[in-house]
C-alpha cells in the first residue's frame, strides 16, 4: 500500500468517524482481511445493505475515553477505536465499517459492563455456543441477552460451512475444525456480525 493510499485512507477514515459521535454500547461492524476464512464467512452471510462484514465490536466507556471490546485474536481484548479501525478493508468500493446504534440504550450499562468482564476470556474458535469461550458476534449478543434479563436481542440463526454454489463444506473449514480437532458444527444456532447489522433493535448511524 502506498503512502498516498494510507493517507487516503486515514483521511477518509477521520471525515467519517467525525460525523458520528460514538457512544458506549454502540456496535461497531468491519469488513477484515482474514483470507480464506473471511472469504467463506462472505459467501454464507449478508449484512446491511447487502454488506460484508467479518468482525465486530462494542463500544465501551474507559476511564476519560471510549474503547472497544472486541474477541479477536486468542482472547477477548479492550482495544482502542482506532486500532479497531485500523484493520478494517474496503471491498467493492463500500465503506469498510459500520456502526450500529441501540434503539434501546437502556441495556447499555450492564451490556458493556459484561462484555468488560470477560476481558482476558480465551477466544472460541470451534463456535460453540455457551461454552466459556467468545467469537466477536457471540460476545455481544450473550451481553446484551444478560442485560435484558436472558431474553434474546439479537437472535441466533443456524451456522452453515457449506458453500452455497456446491452445497459442500468449504475446504478451509473443513482443514479448520480438523486442525482444532472439533467436528464442524453445521446447524448449530450461532450469530455473525452481518445477521446482527440487520437487527431491527440498531440504527445505522455511521458507514
Amino acid at each position: 500500500m502506498s503512502r498516498l493510499t494510507v493517507f487516503l485512507f486515514f483521511l477518509s477514515l477521520a471525515q467519517a468517524t467525525a460525523q458520528v459521535q460514538l457512544k458506549a454500547g454502540d456496535i461497531l461492524f468491519e469488513d477484515i482481511d482474514c483470507g480464506p476464512l473471511c472469504e467463506a464467512i462472505r459467501k454464507v452471510t449478508e449484512g446491511h445493505k447487502g454488506r460484508d462484514f467479518a468482525h465486530c465490536a462494542l463500544v465501551v466507556q474507559s476511564a476519560d475515553t471510549l474503547a472497544v471490546v472486541e474477541a479477536i485474536g486468542n482472547r477477548v481484548q479492550m482495544n482502542a477505536v482506532s486500532t479497531f479501525m485500523a484493520r478494517a478493508t474496503r471491498t467493492n468500493g463500500a465503506p469498510a465499517y459500520a456502526v450500529g446504534r441501540m434503539r434501546d440504550n437502556t441495556l447499555v450499562p450492564v451490556a458493556a459492563a459484561f462484555a468488560k468482564a470477560r476481558v482476558g476470556e480465551p477466544y472460541d474458535d470451534p463456535f460453540i455456543p455457551d461454552n466459556g469461550r467468545w467469537y466477536c458476534s457471540e460476545l455481544i449478543q450473550v451481553a446484551y441477552r444478560e442485560a435484558n434479563g436472558g431474553k434474546e436481542v439479537f437472535p441466533s440463526a443456524p451456522m452453515t460451512f457449506k458453500d452455497p454454489a456446491t452445497g459442500q463444506f468449504f475446504p478451509v473449514w473443513v482443514d479448520y475444525y480438523r486442525d482444532i480437532g472439533y467436528p464442524i458444527p453445521e446447524g448449530i444456532p450461532g450469530i455473525n456480525p452481518g445477521l446482527m447489522s440487520r437487527s431491527e433493535q440498531l440504527r445505522i448511524v455511521g458507514e
